[in-house]
Formats: structure tokens, C-alpha cells, sequence
């Protein structure tokens, strides 16, 4: 059974009551619940985490090396500012996506750079919570 692993960052704790406008209504037990559920129609095992610090979620990547098949991560506002969590990516194997809730690039200019978008395996973004059950979809394919 493949293992997939979902790493949420900073201030993601806060989905369903920050800016429903841009993020929505779901919180981040809602969409851990969605992937839950697709994970197991898909015969996947999955783990996720939320940190709202760098060091945790560099610890969590690093933790994962030897017993991941895929990964999906939104280092939130980390996207555009962590040389540690691309450095810590580097050393993974496996194929990893990266996952946006809002379009980036819809938004302020400083949030159009990734520093993880040239290392994981694909990006989406804007799509909303369903951006994550798609990256699921993809992992479980690949």
C-alpha cells in the first residue's frame, strides 16, 4: 500500500474562519477528512501534518525520506520565502506536489515566486480544497 504524505504550513490551521473570500468556508479538518476518504477509495495510506513553523515542517520532510511514496505539500507563505523546506525537498525521492488553495498568481506579485516550484513533480493552484484530492489522484497514479 503506496504511503502519501500531506504537509500543511502556516496559518492553514486558520482555513474556514481567515479570508473565506480567498480560501473558503472548509477548515483544515474538512479537507484532512475529504483526502481521508479519497485516500482510502484509492487504497492509499495517508498522513498528514500541520506546522506553523519552518523547523517542523523541514523536520516532517526530512522525517519522511525513507517511507514515502508521495508527497503533497502548501508551505503557505514558506512557498515564498524558505530556502530550508526547498533544501529539504531536495533530498526526497519521491514524487511530490505542491498545492495552492487561492491562484497565486492572482494575487499580490510577491506570492507569484515558488521557491519549491522547480523541485516538486507538479503545481496546482486556485482550484481550491479540490487541488488537494486531485494531487492525491496524480500521486496515486504515478
Amino acid at each position: 500500500m503506496k504511503t502519501i504524505r500531506v504537509i500543511h504550513g502556516p496559518n492553514l490551521n486558520l482555513l474556514g474562519t481567515r479570508e473565506p473570500e480567498i480560501y473558503g468556508s472548509e477548515t483544515l479538518a474538512d479537507i484532512d477528512g475529504r483526502l481521508a476518504k479519497k485516500a482510502a477509495a484509492l487504497s492509499l495510506t495517508l498522513k498528514t501534518f500541520q506546522s506553523n513553523h519552518e523547523g517542523a515542517i523541514v523536520d516532517q520532510i526530512q522525517s519522511v525520506r525513507a517511507h514515502c511514496d508521495g508527497l503533497i505539500i502548501n508551505p503557505g507563505a514558506f512557498t515564498h520565502t524558505s530556502v530550508a523546506i526547498r533544501d529539504a525537498l531536495l533530498a526526497l525521492t519521491c514524487p511530490m506536489v505542491e498545492v495552492h488553495i487561492s491562484n497565486v498568481y492572482q494575487r499580490e506579485s510577491f506570492r507569484h515566486q515558488s521557491f519549491i516550484g522547480d523541485v516538486v513533480t507538479g503545481r496546482i493552484v486556485g482550484l481550491g480544497s479540490q487541488g488537494y484530492l486531485l494531487a492525491l489522484e496524480a500521486l496515486a497514479a504515478m
